[in-house]
């Protein structure tokens, strides 16, 4: 019997490829086909509101799930559990996990991938209504609807939530991230967005080094510090601190009044008294002199300035004269039962008192435009726009929160085309599905809370939300993993992981306190970052898992390069504990503490290896780990064991070995030097010359050069020039040095290797 892939209700259970994902579906509940496999479900009510919760039916003991929901208005975080009153408010998706062959409530924890199936579940936007998924104490699942204005009102959301089934998970949310957005119109998939280039220069941001206290000075001692080390920023961030704003609430001569700084509130598009007359190099210049100055001076390719959606914190101020142009109103937020039903933010609540001064949305593509042309027309060659969840509270008279983050969001798309080349655009703060489901053009996103120096237990919670947080993020946008310092008891946990993150890698680094070593397994002479192809997420086997908190489980991130794969193992387990979250597993696991822990990791880790390999794969891959140095040849499901204790990391790079020749097996590791290595491979060919076999590799930067080779060459040349090479017959270990380019730097090195 063939089972339909398409989720049905039959006898009030919701079934996806025979399996009952629900039961008890109530009669008002409705499923319609999206495509062959996926459908939406929505429901009716006889009473019109601009908020219903929905009951879609009860969840089967015995599935193991991972949801992302918004802890905070701003943020996602992930949790994994098995029972559906453990599903929180504000979810935005549910992956499950399903056995073709087990009972209902039998899932085992060990499923095997030849019958392992996911279901995915991802509440959307069904016209001016948003989408959320919970649970409640019965272990139904729900899913609730709001407008956000009073007057928007509705019966019925027919598409509310998408469900979809696959064998595998990535592929599975790749797949249907695509039919929603060819199907809603909306918003676009990553693949179908240009991508800055900025993510593949080294980048440094003002805001942890100096806070709002940023200035030029500040700015070009950073910048010279950076490049003195032999670790030049390309990429800068001027974050908050540079606009001219006022607080009517908060006087500079008054006590500190609790939140009302968040009340301050924009008054000129133009920059404040710290950036106009500026001293450098024994002149004086402003704005677009200094930015003209150190780009030429440090050799920046792009600086950004940052500013909030709604021109700053407490928005824009109605009485200003340069303002008034954009009929700005003062507005109350409204927080929703989701917004305050988990954290309440800071932010939201000072607003909540002070109100927020916000643009007429007829006239907020006129701010943007001209805000954002004076800003190109000073040099600057994009921005970074924070605090863009904010509009979801503020949607009452004006269509509600889907229309209004509609509107601001096509508004600032139109302005970056316009006056940005490269799509030079960082969302933040923008984790609700209003913005993620209305993004046509944005292409980067942060991925969590910020990275927060002075919080020792927010740092393995960092790592975890970023990659988890990626598997829908990184479907849409490219998940931007935040800065770190170099310098700091964490700087290696951090570094490695943006190294395999897709993300772009940028450091907030004070002038003068820099790791150079640690910046230096990042970052190449020419300020160049060796980024992986796509976003790094959990591998399959950690999907179900808890990396921070159940006391035994490592995190393991994977990614892709042009030829090789690579997998981060975390150790994130005793350094913090999730928000939101009461301890449940056992009471003797400390998440304070540091404890050491075991795990394996595999070829396996890797999705898509086989693709990637292509044509005369042995089958074998060679395992660099980089900070052990040591370099195995494993099959496809072999494993190597690794043991990391709180904070600690391994990075491995994974290549395919292939045949060459009848007795040349070969698999290039890249700059061993680097986190990760094999990014800095940009291409791999062979050729047979008579008796001799040729492998040709072009590469980027210098160092140690490794590569797994199954014999010692006869030679080996770079640029022609011959080097003298390391060989370790035991484990095939190939090696030797990479010499800086005499030439351009930045050009790619061409690498001989004859048989």
């Amino acid at each position: 019997m063939t089972l339909s892939a398409t989720p049905i209700v039959k006898e009030q259970c919701l079934t996806v490829r025979g399996k009952v994902v629900l039961t008890g579906v109530p009669a008002n509940v409705v499923v319609s086909p999206a495509t062959r496999g996926s459908a939406f479900v929505g429901a009716t009510s006889s009473e019109e509101s601009s908020r219903h919760v929905f009951t879609m039916g009860l969840l089967p003991k015995g599935y193991r799930w991972l949801c992302l929901f918004r802890f905070k208005i701003w943020w996602m975080i992930p949790r994994v559990g098995k029972s559906g009153s453990e599903i929180p408010i504000e979810t935005q998706l549910v992956l499950l996990e399903a056995r073709e062959d087990a009972a209902l409530g039998d899932q085992s924890d060990e499923s095997t991938s030849e019958n392992t199936f996911y279901i995915l579940l991802l509440p959307v936007l069904d016209g001016e209504f948003r989408t959320s998924l919970q649970g409640n104490s019965r272990d139904e699942l729900e899913f609730c609807i709001e407008s956000g204005d009073p007057s928007v009102q509705c019966k019925q959301a027919l598409e509310a939530v998408f469900i979809n089934s696959g064998n595998n998970p990535f592929e599975l949310i790749k797949d249907s991230i695509k039919i929603l957005a060819k199907h809603k119109g909306t918003f676009s998939h990553i693949d179908d967005k240009k991508i800055p280039a900025n993510l593949d220069w080294f980048g440094w941001c003002t805001w942890d080094a100096f806070y709002s206290k940023v200035n030029p000075q500040r700015i070009k001692e950073g910048l010279e510090s950076l490049s003195a080390g032999g670790s030049p920023a390309r990429f800068l961030i001027i974050d908050d601190g540079w606009q001219d704003t006022f607080n009517e609430i908060q006087r500079e001569t008054e006590p500190v009044i609790d939140g009302a700084q968040f009340a301050t509130r924009l008054i000129d598009i133009k920059e404040n008294y710290k950036f106009r007359d500026i001293s450098f190099e024994d002149n004086t210049c402003s704005l677009d002199g200094f930015i003209k100055s150190i780009k030429e001076k440090y050799g920046l390719k792009y600086v950004y300035m940052w500013h909030a959606l709604v021109g700053y914190w407490g928005g824009v101020l109605p009485s200003s004269e340069a303002m008034k142009k954009y009929n700005p109103k003062i507005k109350y937020p409204v927080q929703s039962p989701g917004n305050v039903g988990n954290l309440r933010d800071v932010v939201m609540d000072s607003l909540q008192t002070y109100g927020a001064g916000i643009i007429d949305p007829m006239k907020i593509y006129d701010f943007y435009n001209d805000l954002h042309g004076y800003l190109a027309s000073r040099g600057i060659d994009g921005v970074k726009v924070d605090a863009q969840n904010v509009l979801e509270t503020l949607g009452s008279g004006y269509g509600g929160r889907v229309s209004l983050t509609r509107q601001y969001q096509q508004a600032l798309e139109e302005s970056i085309a316009r006056n940005f080349q490269d799509n030079n655009l960082i969302c933040c703060m923008s984790h609700n599905t209003d913005s993620i489901y209305s993004s046509k053009r944005s292409a980067v996103a942060r991925a969590s809370e910020d990275f927060m120096p002075r919080e020792p237990t927010f740092q393995t919670l960092h790592i975890a939300s970023v990659s988890f947080n990626s598997l829908l993020l990184g479907e849409i946008m490219m998940p931007d993993w935040d800065m770190f310092h170099s310098k700091h008891s964490t700087a290696e946990f951090h570094g490695a992981a943006r190294a395999i993150g897709g993300c772009g890698v940028y450091v907030s680094d004070k002038p003068g306190e820099h790791d150079f070593k640690v910046l230096k397994k990042l970052v190449l002479p020419d300020g160049s970052v060796l980024r992986a192809r796509y976003a790094g997420r959990p591998t399959r086997d950690c999907l179900f898992l808890d990396p921070v908190m159940d006391g035994k489980s490592l995190l393991k991130i994977w990614n892709l390069n042009k030829f090789s794969g690579v997998v981060g193992a975390f150790n994130c387990q005793g350094a913090g504990k999730w928000p939101c979250k009461d301890k449940t597993h056992d009471e003797n696991t400390s998440t304070s503490n540091p404890l050491a822990l075991s795990g394996q990791v595999s070829p396996m880790d890797v999705e898509f290896l086989e693709e990637l390999a292509g044509e005369n794969w042995t089958g074998d891959c060679a395992v660099f780990a980089f900070n052990s140095g040591s370099l195995s040849r494993l099959p496809k499901k072999g494993r190597i064991d690794v043991l990391l204790s709180t904070l600690q990391c391994e990075i491995y790079t994974i290549s395919p070995i292939k045949d060459y020749e009848e007795n040349v097996q070969f698999a290039p590791l890249g700059l061993t030097d680097m986190y990760n290595s094999a990014g800095a491979i940009e291409a791999l060919n062979f050729t047979n010359h008579y008796s001799e076999c040729i492998i040709k590799v072009k590469v980027r930067g210098c160092g140690h050069f490794g590569a797994y080779s199954s014999i010692r060459p006869k030679y080996c040349t770079v640029d022609t020039k011959a080097e003298e090479i390391s060989y370790d017959v035991k484990n095939g270990f190939l090696n030797f040095n990479l010499s800086p380019s005499s030439q351009n730097e930045s050009s790619l090195r061409e690498i001989l290797i004859g048989y």
